[in-house]
């Protein structure tokens, strides 16, 4: 976890126009960002570091949403998830939260929601971890 410095976010999405406007909206908050194209892509990375928090597209082609959810239990499990879809359902909404995400949000995002949303799911695991601030 990023301690001392802006908390990095790590966007995952196959679509270019959607990741370049959530890195758009999220470093005008203050936040460090890399993107991803794909789940594959992203898991991959977590061999070198961790991301304060990840904001998830479900439906990708390849390894989606819900497998890279899957793929980070249990040695990333404390990374939070924050869900971003274009095809809500009931069901895709009851898979992801009970697969550990702290937000589910349907595209297109209200900026203000999402915002609150990341600064909750990174305030829980700071918290969770015992981190104070310097």
């Amino acid at each position: 976890m990023t301690i001392g410095k802006a908390p990095l976010l790590a966007v995952v999405d196959d679509v270019a126009e959607v990741r370049i406007a959530l890195t758009r909206l999220v470093s005008s908050a203050g936040f460090e960002v890399e993107t991803f194209e794909s789940g594959a892509a992203f898991l991959q990375s977590l061999d070198d570091h961790e991301p304060d928090c990840v904001l998830l597209d479900l439906h990708m082609p390849g390894t989606n949403g819900f497998d890279v959810q899957r793929a980070m239990e249990p040695a990333h499990a404390s990374v939070p998830v924050i869900v971003i879809t274009g095809h809500d359902s009931s069901e895709s909404r009851s898979r992801a939260l009970s697969g550990g995400a702290k937000g589910y949000l349907c595209k297109p995002v209200d900026g203000e929601t999402l915002l609150e949303t990341i600064d909750a799911a990174i305030a829980t695991r700071r918290a969770q971890a015992g981190w104070r601030r310097p």
